[in-house]
């Protein structure tokens, strides 16, 4: 599965010694002790092979095409296989990067976290990156002053250019970041910019510039270079503090994008072994048809060539099969992921919106409680009745909402104050809690617009029985 991939435009000051002393630099100066391959001794070399069966650096040279190409593979401990490949076209001055992670049959696919590769920050540090037109190639956010306020006006205005996508990340009214800005940039550093406010003062000026369609007050927006993409704006609905489920969002969308992009077969580690060893097998047949016009000449000698060019050239064609296979399987999953997103002909009943989801299967859950209930108001044996009955009885509800409403009912049925284990049920349950004077206010997930409060003294005994009411009403 293809976890992360992009291609950037690298300056000349890079060669080709200095890619493969840093790729080995980054392996060795890696902080997990255990990626690291031990007793790797660089020697000018560019076809070898470092490590073992279970860990190992491979660089490969491709002359005819000017490209150097390595791969850094490691199988864990619970079968997972990562791949992490480094591509460097030094005729077009281009790099490929791709994470990639597949399995064993044994294989537990519990883990699914991944961090995007260390490699491009080094690319920054080094200087080795070239800008992507105006705007600079960081594992940083830039930082939006009126100093240089054109360079997120001109993006909302269409007007501006850039390969990468572009992320907006506004101030909150409290000129408070949404999300964790560092960490974000960390986690897209190489296929997308994080442009930040500064200053919540400067919305009013954006504003002008933009007829007024910039993101404000925490909202983020993602701008991409692909017009059919387009532009994608997400709200932030915290009070204050940092929003990981808005954080969560704008990465996968932006992952989602950048890992559908087609990139050229030469920009593959897959592809260029494939070149190498077509080119070889080609040498190969070249070599044995200059040896069959010297058969007359030399026949005993030539049945010795015979035999050597038949075994290397099966084993070359063997190798091109394999790779032509496992090129053809990448193809396939990728198209297959683009179908997903730009599929014309199989389009859902209905998109989901800017709304997080505070639990798996809510936003689903929600809309087919509401379907349920409207079927019952809804004339029988009419074309809306039998439309909206198919569509429940196809989605697997499951009540979700229910079940939820009935423990926080049971939790505050007898509700006398806040002890340990209420607080504890409560925030497994999404609620975060505070003091407000003499009352808790719950927030639910995070969520200003979703609270209600409870006394720290009650003196109703109906106190927990109507904070349930309001919960189940209001937010479940």
């Amino acid at each position: 599965m293809l976890l992360y991939s992009t291609i950037l435009e690298i300056n000349e000051t890079m060669t080709k010694d200095a890619f493969i002393e840093l790729v080995i630099k980054w392996n060795q100066s890696s902080p997990h002790k255990s990626n690291i391959i031990e007793n790797l001794v660089w020697k000018g070399e560019r076809n070898t092979r470092y490590g073992n069966d279970m860990m190992s650096l491979t660089i490969e040279e491709y002359r005819n095409k000017n490209i150097i190409a390595v791969r850094y593979e490691k199988t864990e401990t619970d079968g997972a296989i990562w791949y992490t490949d480094y591509v460097m076209n030094f005729n077009e001055m281009r790099m490929a990067i791709q994470l990639d992670r597949s399995y064993i049959e044994e294989a537990s696919l519990t883990d699914t976290k991944f961090s995007t590769p260390h490699f491009v920050s080094m690319l920054v540090e080094e200087g080795y990156l070239k800008n992507d037109f105006a705007y600079p190639v960081s594992n940083k956010p830039l930082l939006i002053t009126e100093d240089n306020m054109e360079l997120i006006t001109a993006v909302i205005n269409g007007e501006a250019k850039h390969k990468l996508p572009i992320v907006y990340v506004s101030k909150t009214v409290y000129n408070e970041n949404p999300v964790d800005v560092a960490w974000l940039s960390s986690k897209l550093k190489g296929i997308a910019h994080v442009l930040l406010q500064d200053d919540v003062s400067s919305g009013k000026k954006i504003r002008e510039l933009c007829q007024s369609k910039n993101e404000y007050y925490g909202a983020v927006g993602i701008y991409y270079p692909n017009v059919s993409a387009g532009h994608v704006k997400y709200l932030y609905h915290r009070d204050t503090g940092h929003d990981s489920f808005l954080l969560d969002k704008i990465v996968k969308n932006v992952f989602a994008y950048s890992n559908v992009q087609n990139i050229g077969s030469l920009y593959t580690w897959q592809g260029v072994r494939s070149a190498l060893l077509s080119d070889r097998l080609l040498s190969q047949r070249e070599e044995r048809a200059a040896a069959e016009s010297a058969q007359q000449k030399a026949e005993n000698e030539v049945e010795d060539v015979y035999a050597t060019f038949d075994k290397e050239i099966k084993d070359l064609q063997r190798q091109v099969e394999e790779l032509s296979n496992a090129n053809e399987a990448l193809r396939c999953e990728n198209l297959g992921l683009r179908a997903k997103m730009e599929s014309v002909e199989e389009i859902p009943i209905l998109y989901l919106g800017t709304e997080d989801e505070f639990y798996p299967g809510e936003i689903k859950n929600i809309v087919l409680e509401i379907l349920g209930d409207a079927i019952k108001n809804i004339k029988s044996n009419s074309r809306r009745a039998d439309v909206v009955s198919d569509v429940y009885r196809n989605n697997d509800y499951k009540n979700l909402s229910g079940e939820r409403q009935q423990k926080v009912k049971n939790l505050l049925k007898s509700y006398d104050g806040m002890s340990k284990e209420l607080r504890q049920e409560l925030k497994n349950l999404g609620f975060e809690i505070t003091e407000d004077g003499k009352h808790y206010k719950l927030t639910y997930c995070g969520d200003r617009r979703y609270w209600t409060t409870l006394s720290k003294t009650p003196s109703d005994y109906r106190e927990g029985i109507n904070a349930a009411k309001t919960i189940c009403r209001d937010m479940l």
